[in-house]
């Protein structure tokens, strides 16, 4: 039988029931109560959201345009954007449908350290969406930038390539690799999705066997793709941002890409799905000497004494090697 292991893009659905459940209960409009007002930042968070909050934003009629003046088309999440497109979305304190303050400002912070062009790569990048806010503030503030996203459902591939368009982004800018980030090159099977954009936590299966190669072209229920370690999708060179969310497999890859990571990645974003990955990732990256800019810990709750992720955490982490 297929096993999968959990290597993939954030559910973005289901963060958004748990966010509108967050806010319906906490009250979150104002300063208290809310858990995304949680954080601890080496950096002042919400002065650099509010500072690379673009000015006189015009709104497209296609498209919801975010703070930065990102447009997004409300197909890409059918039945979370319906009705807002010629929306222009307020600045996210302390949250929106796609992430929180510690998430944005740690991804902005990243742009205000690089220097010259701006390099990010995301892993699972859906429809790009870290690689059009960050080049956006990064273009926005003067920089040239090279935009690489991975991802794995040839459809949102599609919506990245529709994305970087509507973004303003030529092909010089940007490339959207259509496999799947792994520890190792080599080869995936990705679940085939019918409809993009209704599914956003499809999970590979790496280092698969003949057996369940055979099986997934057999049942057509999954793609053969090539998978790529981070060195590979990297060319080798400096990287400003690495964001990484990967629905419980973070800790075991940044455990297997270390030394990747210490040699090319100045920052690194990571979306994270435990406690206990938590704590594996304070452990690995202290000793490995990276410096902690940003935590906000996952939104738990409890069910019959055991712990339920209800919103992933956050933890950003600066390399002082490079």
């Amino acid at each position: 039988m297929l096993r999968r292991l959990a290597l993939h893009i954030p559910p973005i659905r289901r963060l958004w029931e748990q966010r509108n459940f967050l806010l319906s209960r906490l009250n979150v409009t104002g300063e208290k109560g809310s858990p995304f007002f949680n954080y601890a930042s080496s950096f002042d968070a919400i002065e650099v959201m509010q500072r690379h909050s673009a000015k006189s934003l015009v709104p497209s009629p296609e498209h919801l345009t975010n703070f930065l003046g990102v447009k997004i088309s409300p197909d890409f999440f059918p039945g979370i954007l319906d009705g807002r497109a010629g929306q222009i979305e307020e600045i996210p304190i302390p949250a929106n449908f796609h992430a929180d303050i510690a998430e944005w400002a740690a991804a902005l912070r990243a742009v205000d350290l690089s220097r010259g062009k701006f390099r990010v790569i995301e892993l699972g990048c859906g429809w790009g969406c870290w690689l059009n806010n960050t080049g956006v503030a990064a273009r926005n503030s003067g920089r040239d930038v090279e935009l690489i996203g991975v991802e794995g459902d040839a459809g949102h591939v599609e919506f990245a390539h529709r994305a970087m368009a509507d973004n303003g982004f030529s092909g010089e800018d940007y490339r959207i690799i259509h496999g799947v980030a792994a520890p190792a090159d080599g080869r995936a099977l990705f679940p085939a999705v019918e409809r993009a954009g209704a599914t956003w936590g499809s999970e590979p299966i790496l280092n698969a066997t003949e057996a369940q190669r055979a099986e997934a072209a057999a049942t057509g229920d999954y793609v053969d793709l090539p998978a790529f370690a981070l060195s590979s999708v990297a060319d080798g060179r400096p990287v400003d941002l690495l964001h990484i969310d990967i629905q419980g497999g973070e800790a075991d890859f940044i455990q297997s890409t270390l030394t990747d990571l210490n040699s090319l990645v100045r920052y690194v974003l990571i979306g994270t799905h435990s406690r206990e990955i938590e704590g594996r990732l304070m452990e690995t990256l202290r000793n490995a000497g990276w410096q902690l800019e940003m935590d906000r810990a996952a939104v738990i709750t409890i069910l019959n004494g055991v712990p339920q992720i209800s919103v992933d955490g956050v933890q950003a982490w600066r390399n002082p090697r490079i």
